[in-house]
């Protein structure tokens, strides 16, 4: 089944996690593709080119709309003089997840980020009908953050693979005992991913392979994962 990678802001680490699981499918021999709906701060930031270095090959990740302003779609589409249609953008991903032996969809910032026409990235996400991987921070306000986002999908009857927590190294007591805080309060499979030399590949898969476990690459069917999820820690 393919899935949703969504983060609980911007800079949280769906690009590398996207990467590593994409990666680690097509080493698998999965015919897996991430789609990124619509990219800003293009061209200095590209996260399907991001992809497609990480797991070696072209074909590894598709980008529908890029935008030069590094902000919300609909902003950036509105300072740019663009339209941007949702629509399209909808559209434009079920073709690609229905080509797709596994296809991952990459959000922009966090859910409720302005996509186009009045709709957020939560609104995709839910239309899509896909289950979601939450990407977040793994110190200090990140509890916060994973349950609103949690509940926001939820509320949509999204349902809910579990959580990564990106770049943990518990070196405080805030990442230290977030996983089990997010795990008991969200009654969600929690997994740990250290900080990985994104340079590197085969590190950035290595690590994905190695910290989550095998129902984050969407392999389960629809319906949320209770807790006990790998931590790798």
């Amino acid at each position: 089944m393919s899935l949703f990678v969504v983060g609980t802001d911007t800079g949280v680490g769906k690009t590398v996690v996207t990467a590593g699981l994409t990666g680690w499918l097509r080493r698998d021999g999965i015919d897996a593709v991430a789609v990124k709906p619509c990219q800003t701060g293009y061209p200095s930031d590209d996260d399907a080119g991001e992809v497609q270095r990480v797991a070696g090959s072209e074909e590894a990740a598709v980008c529908l709309r890029r935008l030069e302003p590094a902000l919300a779609p609909a902003v950036a589409a509105r300072e740019a003089d663009a339209g941007l249609s949702y629509d399209d953008i909808l559209e434009g991903c079920r073709e690609r997840i229905e080509a797709s032996e596994r296809a991952l969809v990459e959000g922009i910032g966090g859910l409720r980020v302005p996509l186009a026409d009045g709709r957020d990235v939560v609104d995709l996400v839910a239309d899509l009908g896909l289950p979601a991987l939450v990407v977040a921070r793994s110190g200090l306000g990140t509890l916060n953050h994973t349950a609103l986002t949690v509940e926001a999908l939820r509320r949509r009857s999204v349902p809910v693979l579990g959580v990564v927590l990106n770049e943990y190294e518990g070196a405080t007591t805030a990442e230290r005992t977030n996983p089990d805080v997010i795990e008991r309060e969200n009654d969600l499979a929690v997994a740990t991913l250290p900080p990985v030399d994104v340079a590197d590949p085969d590190a950035v898969v290595d690590a994905v392979a190695e910290h989550l476990p095998d129902d984050f690459r969407g392999k389960e069917q629809g319906g949320t994962s209770p807790g006990g999820g790998s931590r790798g820690v």
